[in-house]
């Protein structure tokens, strides 16, 4: 399969959206389309034995709330519309790696129409403190140290009998929940949303839309959604090209009107696309956050000293130019590179330096589950980065020192997720087999980079540290400078 590349379009969403990232004005609306990903089922398929019970085929209908309404009127209670709520979605389905691209971002506020509890669970995968929405009562009270705001809107498996599921749900919302109907008009207001898995064949969110439409007229705020382009038939003849052509040009007008509310699609080939969008879009996101791996025991060939001031010098230029630092505090390093950042955060304006050091030791685990939680660790990390900076890289064993298989990790890590990895080879060890193996393969480690005159330097142990670091700031402002690009 091709590799993912990113259509002028797409390139252009990320931009602007990063863009509004940056001002703290963007949330996120997550619908069915992201749960059906990790396995769970969708409006369909939840309400297909009710439907059956109706003598009713689920796959001819197209207004779900009615089958669930219907389903009301005759049997005069809910209870088996809670069962199955319970029944499909309270599994331990897994948050995908989307889930978890978007509970890394430096969003503070999202909403979803989904029952289930993916959102919340990436959240405190990611180390976030969520503050959960499900009632009226929820929106008076704010959870001390809250990192992001997750409104369900229409309710949560935990409490099935409150989920906005029949028509009568949806016909009284507003008198029922009106403060949700408010804080939603005022964030579609003042923040521009994302909207995934989305399908907007909800009244409650398109009448929320209009209203916010009429409130401003031509002055609706920005937002997008990913949408999928109608899939193709396999041969192109007879009915399957005329459903074909019908659908196409049913996406067609849906985009239009899309429009009227601020919305801009953007457009995805298939629903496999959405992560390497969002991928592309945590890499520019954070682009200038440098992750530095790297634990050094025995610090040859540079010795402690030498090794000790390049780390820390590193440390102070990346917040000097601009770079934020992301750390996990290795021994012999880390610390080296942070006593660096904190040097030149001193002398920048109070309340300039948030976020610009990102400093994550490694949690205490039991030795049961250590190598899981340093591999989910290190995924953090490397998610709040957009570059990796290797340097030296070994432990302690009996009897010598041996290649830290953590920073071989962390590297591996980092080539999966598309990141740069820019290895200073003449720090030895693990950094130098990275180094070697860049050199081999510069387009895998710097894609698309000119990086053959930095790389050797960054191999030369007898080259000074202002070389070497001058070396490795080219190749960093050349990583910048193709991100913009």
């Amino acid at each position: 399969m091709a590799p993912w590349k990113s259509t002028t379009d797409q390139s252009r969403f990320i931009r602007r959206y990063a863009e509004a990232m940056d001002s703290g004005d963007v949330a996120i609306f997550a619908g069915a389309g992201l749960s059906r990903a990790a396995g769970y089922v969708d409006w369909r398929s939840l309400l297909r034995d009710i439907a059956t019970e109706l003598k009713l085929d689920i796959d001819r209908e197209t207004d779900l709330i009615a089958i669930a309404q219907y389903h009301l009127n005759e049997k005069r209670h809910r209870g088996r519309l809670n069962q199955a709520i319970v029944e499909e979605l309270a599994g331990s389905a897994t948050p995908t790696r989307t889930h978890r691209i978007l509970a890394r971002l430096p969003i503070s506020t999202a909403w979803t129409t989904n029952y289930d509890q993916l959102l919340e669970r990436s959240f405190d995968d990611a180390g976030k403190i969520v503050d959960v929405k499900l009632s009226q009562e929820n929106l008076a009270h704010t959870k001390r140290g809250r990192d992001v705001v997750l409104y369900k809107m229409h309710g949560c498996v935990t409490q099935p009998h409150e989920a906005v599921v029949t028509k009568d749900d949806y016909e009284q919302y507003e008198k029922r929940r009106p403060l949700f109907v408010e804080s939603l008009k005022g964030d579609l207001i003042a923040k521009t949303f994302l909207f995934i898995g989305f399908s907007f064949t909800d009244p409650n969110i398109d009448y929320i839309l209009s209203r916010v439409r009429v409130l401003l007229g031509a002055n609706v705020r920005e937002h997008f959604c990913l949408m999928r382009m109608p899939e193709p038939p396999a041969r192109m003849i007879g009915r399957k090209k005329a459903e074909y052509e019908y659908e196409q040009r049913k996406t067609t007008l849906r985009q239009a009107d899309l429009m009227r509310f601020g919305i801009e699609t953007v457009w995805i080939d298939d629903y496999s696309q959405v992560e390497p969008v969002l991928s592309a879009l945590s890499s520019f996101i954070h682009r200038k956050a440098v992750f530095v791996s790297g634990v050094a025991h025995d610090p040859a060939p540079l010795g402690r000293a030498r090794l000790d001031d390049l780390a820390r010098e590193i440390g102070a230029r990346l917040i000097g130019e601009g770079y934020n630092l992301v750390s996990g505090f290795g021994l012999g390093l880390g610390e080296q590179c942070v006593i660096g950042a904190l040097r030149a955060l001193y002398g920048i304006p109070k309340g300039a330096d948030l976020e610009r050091l990102v400093v994550r030791p490694f949690p205490r685990a039991t030795k049961a589950n250590q190598a899981e939680q340093n591999t989910r660790h290190r995924e953090d990390l490397i998610a709040r980065s957009g570059v990796i900076v290797v340097m030296a890289g070994n432990r302690e064993q009996p009897g010598g020192t041996e290649i830290s298989p953590g920073v071989l990790e962390e590297v591996d890590i980092a080539l999966r997720e598309g990141k740069r990895v820019i290895p200073i080879g003449a720090t030895g060890h693990a950094a130098r087999r990275v180094w070697e193996n860049a050199v081999a393969n510069p387009e895998r480690y710097l894609p698309g980079l000119k990086a053959s005159k930095e790389l050797t330097l960054l191999g030369d142990s007898k080259a000074p540290n202002d070389q070497l670091i001058s070396a490795l700031f080219g190749l960093l402002g050349k990583t910048d400078k193709a991100a913009r690009s």
